[in-house]
């Protein structure tokens, strides 16, 4: 088995791939190489000898500079080696792009919810969410009487009133005995997102936050939505009415709206709101899958927990799919801006339009600035777990993380909360963040959402499907409970990037189309965290 691997030829660092011992040699490049210090896999290896300043490339970028003396075989640590990036103003070259075969995939489909906007879900939902914070426990209480209900559970008057309503009983005495439903609700999820926003803070907070909210409604994995106000909140029901106007002025999906302060008691209006919900759920319902092209699928690209394996394995199989997907007239979604610096050239370079590379530059400055100015930087993104598994710098990161776009031309630059219309691969700002980056893929519209890892984490979406991808098989045979699939035959060997990358589109298709379930929906995590700008990396 190899013990060490050279991602590119400009590189003077190499990656362990199992644990190394202090003297041990090795024959790397035809050149006999002494390991310095006891290297656990995943760790940098120095293949030449470093000099104070001197630079440190990986993936073809410079990733850092050395700090101190570093000898060949040497280790690189947080004490030796220092971020460091090189600056970008413009555009400097075009870069031509050769895309994968798709003839295999071509003629593919998956089967999806088809909405009259032209998109098509890889579920059905519907949603009920709050415009403001002071509605969560009313969001709260629906959730428990929906699902309690359709656990076929009961509790409360509100629950036996849905219970009749199931049933179609009208009398006072309910026939839903022995936990039989009359209506069978297979076609359809009804899904519940809280929030601390849209009242207090600034008021763009309560814009972003309704534009973000518009995008789930948007989103074609979304059927109908029921929305809560209070009433007197900074983020007014006409400000979300406008947001879901700007981002579809023909909006057909319906979307039931509920103001307390105009309803009076708290029992008039959930008896309203399951009433009326309930009937807009059954309508729903009758929604069933149809074959769809692959080209339908918008597919958020995040990494979380990553590793120093994760840019030699999970990331570019990931990046091979989503180069296919982008042929195919697909839309792949690549996000986490701080987890781009480093890499901005390339990106920079491979955007098709002018305008679109400015925007992405304009964008990182000033992302990167409100950081500095919060007293941070984006070369402290690198969290504990991280660096304990080899990702010490945050270019070192960035460089890795930036395999999940693949090689396709870039053909949009949107900015946190716009709507993805084009196809091709898209750049959408978001943080570093887990749960604020998937929660703003969603929000953009990605219908399914693919997630590398190298240390595991159960992150979910309440209407998005998140795919688990490890980086390493012992983190896949540790959590198997959480993690979908697994790249660690990039790491043994046994699979090429482009194997696993089409393994990793079949089984997109097969969740896509319903057939498999992913584990975070398993495990009911529905994460949902709006992103406050300049807070997060």
């Amino acid at each position: 088995m190899r013990k060490l691997i050279k991602v590119q030829n400009e590189d003077n660092v190499a990656v362990a791939l199992v644990d190394l011992k202090q003297g041990e040699k090795l024959r790397f490049e035809g050149d006999e190489l002494v390991i310095l210090e006891n290297t656990k896999a995943k760790h940098k290896i120095s293949l030449v000898e470093l000099q104070p300043n001197d630079n440190i490339y990986m993936y073809g970028v410079l990733v850092g500079r050395a700090v101190t003396h570093i000898d060949k075989g040497g280790l690189l640590t947080v004490g030796n080696v220092k971020h460091q990036t090189n600056p970008v103003k413009e555009k400097t070259t075009s870069v031509s792009w050769t895309a994968p075969s798709i003839e295999k995939w071509k003629d593919r489909t998956f089967m999806g919810y088809h909405r009259p906007d032209g998109q098509v879900g890889t579920e059905n939902v519907w949603l009920f969410f709050p415009l403001v914070f002071c509605e969560n426990r009313n969001i709260e209480v629906l959730k428990d009487i929906f699902e309690k209900e359709l656990s076929i559970s009961k509790v409360s008057k509100q629950q036996q009133l849905l219970r009749d309503l199931i049933s179609g009983n009208t009398a006072d005495v309910p026939v839903y005995e022995g936990g039989q439903k009359a209506i069978n609700l297979e076609n359809i999820k009804i899904k519940f997102i809280t929030h601390q926003g849209g009242c207090g803070g600034i008021r763009q907070d309560s814009e972003t936050l309704a534009k973000l909210l518009a995008g789930y409604v948007k989103n074609p994995n979304v059927a109908g939505a029921t929305v809560l106000s209070l009433g007197c909140q900074n983020l007014q029901v006409d400000i979300f009415k406008k947001a879901l106007s700007s981002i579809d002025p023909d909006l057909e999906k319906p979307v039931l709206i509920y103001e307390q302060q105009q309803m009076g008691t708290v029992d008039h209006m959930l008896n309203t709101i399951i009433k009326e919900s309930f009937e807009a759920i059954k309508t729903a319902n009758g929604i069933e899958r149809r074959p769809a092209p692959l080209s339908k699928l918008k597919m958020g690209l995040e990494c979380g927990g990553s590793d120093g394996f994760s840019g030699i394995s999970a990331n570019p199989a990931l990046g091979y799919a989503s180069d296919i997907l982008a042929a195919l007239g697909g839309s792949p979604i690549l996000s986490e801006f701080p987890e781009l610096c480093g890499v901005e050239q390339e990106l920079v370079n491979r955007c098709v339009n002018e305008e679109d590379g400015q925007r992405f530059m304009q964008l990182m400055h000033d992302y990167e600035k409100s950081v500095v100015n919060a007293g941070s930087g984006f070369d402290m993104n690198p969290s504990p777990g991280n660096i304990k598994d080899g990702l010490i710098t945050d270019a070192m990161k960035s460089a890795g993380a930036a395999k999940k776009g693949g090689t396709s031309p870039v053909e949009a630059v949107l900015d946190y909360t716009e709507y993805v219309t084009k196809p091709g691969l898209n750049l959408l700002c978001t943080p570093g963040n887990d749960v604020e980056s998937t929660t703003g893929l969603v929000g953009s519209g990605a219908n399914i959402v693919l997630f590398t890892t190298g240390l595991g984490t159960p992150t979910g979406n309440p209407i998005a499907p998140v795919l688990k991808i490890a980086s390493n098989s012992t983190l896949a045979e540790r959590m198997p409970d959480i993690i979908d699939i697994d790249t660690g035959g990039v790491i043994s060997g046994e699979k090429s990037i482009s194997e696993m990358g089409e393994e990793i589109l079949e089984y997109v298709i097969k969740v896509a189309s319903g057939e498999i379930v992913s584990k975070a929906d398993s495990l009911g995590q529905d994460d949902f965290i709006p992103w406050k700008r300049g807070v997060s990396l």
